[in-house]
Parts: structure tokens; C-alpha cells; sequence
């Protein structure tokens, strides 16, 4: 009896530190926060209210996601919350996605910048995705695209394109370039 007592004794001294010293330790793995990174990138781009004038993003740090971006619909901004918190290994979703104002001068222009960048021959190529690559975010008249596209030369004739649509006052161009 005297020698479980002391066992048991021991391990109870022990364990606080045994504890402390694992949540000191680095949570995730590399291997481990990539996963996390291609499932919330999986589960976002397969919501499906998600379109191309909504742009979602997010930050993996440990066990904590971190989405941003902007969405026409607040439906989106829950579910994409929703989502992410199902991910095995995610603890925390910190939800800063902003749900942009409805404006009907809003989403004219949201219409007419699409169809001036998609319809053109240059640009229609990145439409027949199953979610396009140039996202189009319009508050309040100013425009963002947001995306990627093949090269330096589609961005800037998105660009050009998204410009000439009028009602529009600025327009802002995050299009990465990344080749295929």
C-alpha cells in the first residue's frame, strides 16, 4: 500500500509539470497546420453561396483560423464559420469576413464590371471555372478585384476593363499572377 501511496504520490507532483511542459511545446506540426490550410481552403471554395463577388481568405496560426475578406451575403459569412470549425484540429475560427452593404447602384455595377471582364475574349477563359478567378468586390462604387490570373497582362486589362464600367469611382487590383 505504502509504495502505491508514493506512486501515486509522485505522479501527482509530476503531472502539473508533465502538462506544462506540453502546452509549452510548439501545438502544430508543419505537416499538421498544412493539412489545416488545404482543408479550410477545400472547405471554403466548396460553399455554395460562395461566387465571384465574395472573396474569402484565411490565416492558419496553430489551432486558430482567421477568415477575412468580403461577402455579398451574410448566409456566407456563418457558413464559411460553420465550415472551418469542422475541421479535425481546429479550435478557434476567428471571423473577421465583413458582409458588404446592399446597394442596388452596387450591384449594377457588380453586373457591368462582370461582363466588361469577362466578356471579353482575352479574359473569358478565367469565367469557366467552377468559381472564377477574378473575384469582383464593389462597396459603395469602388471596386476590388481579387484572384489570379496567368499573367501581368490579364491583370492589368481586368483592370483596364473594370474602369470603364460606369458609377464606378476607383478601382483597386489584387490579381496575383500565378502560371499553371
Amino acid at each position: 500500500m505504502k509504495t502505491t501511496f508514493r506512486f501515486a504520490s509522485l505522479a501527482a507532483c509530476l503531472l502539473p509539470a508533465l502538462c506544462l511542459a506540453q502546452s509549452a511545446a510548439p501545438r502544430t506540426s508543419p505537416e499538421g497546420q498544412a493539412r489545416i490550410e488545404r482543408e479550410v481552403r477545400h472547405e471554403l471554395l466548396m460553399l455554395p453561396q460562395y461566387g465571384v463577388f465574395d472573396n474569402l481568405a484565411y490565416q492558419v496560426t496553430g489551432y486558430t483560423v482567421t477568415l477575412t475578406g468580403n461577402v455579398t451575403q451574410p448566409v456566407l459569412k456563418s457558413n464559411a464559420e460553420r465550415a472551418v470549425k469542422g475541421i479535425e484540429g481546429v479550435e478557434k475560427v476567428d471571423n473577421k469576413i465583413v458582409v458588404l452593404p446592399t446597394f442596388s447602384a452596387d450591384n449594377q455595377i457588380r453586373l457591368a464590371v462582370y461582363r466588361a471582364i469577362y466578356g471579353s475574349s482575352a479574359l473569358e477563359r478565367y469565367a469557366i471555372q467552377a468559381v472564377p478567378s477574378i473575384h469582383i468586390i464593389v462597396n459603395n462604387g469602388n471596386v476590388t478585384l481579387e484572384g489570379a490570373v496567368a499573367t501581368k497582362g490579364d491583370a492589368d486589362m481586368a483592370a483596364i476593363r473594370a474602369k470603364t464600367v460606369g458609377g464606378v469611382f476607383s478601382v483597386t487590383s489584387n490579381l496575383r499572377v500565378e502560371t499553371p
